[in-house]
């Protein structure tokens, strides 16, 4: 009988690789359309050591794309996605409701095994890269641009020049976004767990339902 609230990881994956998953320090950058959806898959699949960093609050717009509720609106995301978070699962994750800038980038990365940037700007990307790459910090991106989604680790990605308007206004962006954040999940769980990581970055194309190899 399964009484266990990771019966099917367990069945995958083995208690031993869970345990693992649990001391892997994962930092996650935005809390929006990308960064909210993977949070919530990554705690669902075993981690717990996340640490989430954002500054805005929910708005109404937010609610089909993201994991908020109409209750958590005028609230801080990263709370949100705590609260969340503990109901689901029973993991109080770490939250910080500040702006990432190169003056505490430092000290809001500090110990991670992992960064994702889930930002949805390219400055903050651009940030992020700069700093992971002079700190020698594995980083792995993720997010949507254009009409396309991608989850790409940093030593091949470019950061893209910002687009007119809210990526999230593109039709049918949840499943989009979805897609991304699984093509995502998978790629975490393999750098987390596989002795010889594949790396492997990746672009989700909606339009013509593609998933294809990151270039």
């Amino acid at each position: 009988m399964a009484n266990s609230k990771f019966h099917h990881e367990e069945i995958y994956r083995g208690k031993e690789l869970l345990a693992k998953l649990s001391t892997m320090h994962l930092t996650i950058c935005g809390a929006g359309a990308i960064g909210s959806n993977l949070t919530e898959n990554l705690a669902r699949q075993g981690f717990s050591a996340i640490r989430l960093i954002d500054f805005d609050r929910v708005e109404t717009h937010n609610i089909s794309t993201q994991t908020f509720e109409e209750v958590d609106v005028g609230a801080t995301k990263v709370r949100a996605v705590q609260d969340r978070i503990f109901r689901t699962v029973g993991i109080e994750i770490e939250t910080v409701d500040k702006e990432l800038k190169q003056s505490n980038a430092k000290k809001l990365l500090r110990g991670s095994d992992l960064v994702v940037d889930g930002f949805d700007n390219n400055k903050s990307r651009q940030l992020l890269q700069d700093y992971c790459r002079k700190a020698d910090i594995p980083c792995f991106h993720v997010g949507l641009h254009a009409d396309y989604g991608e989850a790409v680790w940093d030593k091949v990605y470019k950061v893209p020049e910002d687009v007119d308007g809210d990526i999230c206004d593109y039709p049918l962006a949840r499943n989009l976004i979805m897609l991304t954040v699984g093509i995502a999940s998978e790629e975490v769980l393999d750098y987390c767990l596989a002795d010889a990581p594949r790396m492997q970055s990746w672009c989700i194309t909606l339009k013509d339902l593609r998933i294809g190899n990151y270039c």
